[in-house]
């Protein structure tokens, strides 16, 4: 009995200590983040002036390089054409964490109304354009930036190894490329050391500052890309019945396509689009034309549902086009996968969220069917994606421009919510995990 009381004591003893020093540690955390609060809202707003396309960002991979450099941090660059990948390994043995942050901008010309402002321009698909961080890529870099000085500071405390990705072409690399997570994964990003498990984040502008989103499963969509040709037979436009129209089956075809998400998925599982978004076909207004291509977009939330709109695109249109007499092809590329939050990671990554945010600032939020290409980390090892506040407080979400969009703002007061709640899910994700894990 003597030796099971003292037994309990040291257990005690031992849980004791080791929540103290886990407690510590946060408290560093916010101590850091708070003193380098500024540094990180400058490096956000230079990044912002100085915006680069994808696989086009040499400028904010060099000072990302940097950066890690200057923080005795192992750097290996020029993967997946810009990306940077960073290895700090902690003083004692544990898991791999790995923490990723996109860094490419969008062809969109800056409307915004402050100093940073951006005025670059570049060539997009043969054409001159304006280049904006119009999504926040440029936040998520400042934010990891100071993750990466945050976690170095207490690097011989730390208890295991943390892997930053700064991923180019989030966006899709160019005609022609291969780029994103997906060549970052085939070039070993994820490997030498290992990566056990893998966070991420992705500014929101229509989410209050200091606020926190998440979802479990099925948080943003898997993206496919849709090519539907519509063979007829050419005619004149005034003797119809002498050919095969190809316009009219290709409009029957748009309306057949809504009644899939409408009529053949069951929407309360998960939501689904279906969107054709160009129909090209013909050169005159009195000329049938011989053929139609439509191009289109297909959002998911479930890979089972996902192969089912698949199946009934082909059904759909072909059915349809066999009854007006004409040839259909269809065509579907698969694109980024559904961004999946591991369930079990989900859940335990709430409470540190509760804790870094306050529990009233964390909430559970809809899906999105915008797409991620974070999804190929999560697709290799668990994930947890979430969502970062970057809307005023004094504003409403239907004041405020969404992403992808000229007149899109962040306000950048909440960028040091994300350097703490990144930071406190590596430190919390070591603590608990060091037991089983190697260095």
């Amino acid at each position: 009995m003597y030796k099971k009381i003292l037994l309990f004591i040291l257990l005690t003893a031992f849980f004791a200590v080791d929540i103290a020093f886990a407690q510590d540690l946060k408290t560093q955390v916010d101590q850091m983040a708070d003193q380098i609060d500024e540094k990180v809202i400058a490096w956000r707003r230079d990044i912002h002036a100085h915006p680069e396309l994808s696989n086009r960002e040499f400028r904010t991979a060099e000072m990302v390089a940097e950066h890690l450099k200057s923080l005795g941090i192992e750097v290996q660059t020029k993967v997946a054409h810009t990306g940077v990948v960073g290895v700090l390994r902690g003083g004692k043995p544990g898991p791999v964490v790995a923490l990723r942050a996109d860094m490419d901008a969008l062809p969109v010309t800056e409307r915004v109304d402050i100093p940073f402002a951006s005025k670059v321009t570049a060539e997009y698909n043969g054409e001159e354009v304006g280049v904006m961080h119009a999504c926040g890529h440029d936040t998520h870099v400042a934010i990891l930036m100071g993750v990466a000085e945050t976690l170095s500071s207490m690097q011989d405390d730390l208890q295991g190894t943390v892997k930053f990705i700064f991923q180019p072409a989030e966006e899709g690399a160019p005609d022609g490329e291969e780029g994103g997570a997906d060549l970052m994964i085939k070039e070993g990003a994820l490997k030498n050391p290992d990566v056990d498990v893998i966070f991420g984040l992705h500014i929101n502008s229509q989410t209050k500052v200091n606020q926190i989103g998440y979802r479990p499963e099925g948080t943003m969509a898997g993206v496919d890309g849709l090519e539907i040709k519509v063979k007829g037979a050419q005619t004149h436009g005034a003797y119809p019945w002498s050919g095969v129209d190809p316009i009219v089956t290709a409009s029957q075809i748009v309306m057949g396509l809504q009644t899939i998400v409408s009529r053949n998925l069951e929407l309360i599982k998960a939501p689904a689009v279906v969107t054709i978004g160009k129909i090209e076909g013909g050169v005159r207004s009195n000329i049938i034309p011989e053929e139609v291509t439509m191009i289109g977009t297909i959002r998911s939330l479930d890979p089972e549902m996902q192969d089912k709109i698949h199946a009934r695109i082909r059904e759909v249109a072909i059915n349809i086009g066999e009854s007006a007499g004409a040839e259909v092809e269809v065509n579907i590329s698969r694109g980024y996968p559904v961004t999946y939050n591991d369930p079990e990671l989900t859940a335990w990554a709430v409470e540190t969220l509760n804790e870094t945010a306050g529990q009233d600032n964390v909430f559970l939020r809809y899906p999105v069917t915008g797409a991620e290409d974070f999804s190929y980390f999560a697709e290799e090892v668990p994930g947890f994606f979430f969502f970062l506040g970057g809307m005023s407080a004094d504003k409403e979400a239907e004041e405020v421009a969404p992403h992808h969009t000229p007149d899109f703002f962040i306000d950048d007061s909440g960028l040091k919510l994300g350097v703490r709640t990144l930071s406190n899910l590596t430190i919390a994700y070591m603590q608990e995990h060091k037991a089983s894990m190697g260095k």
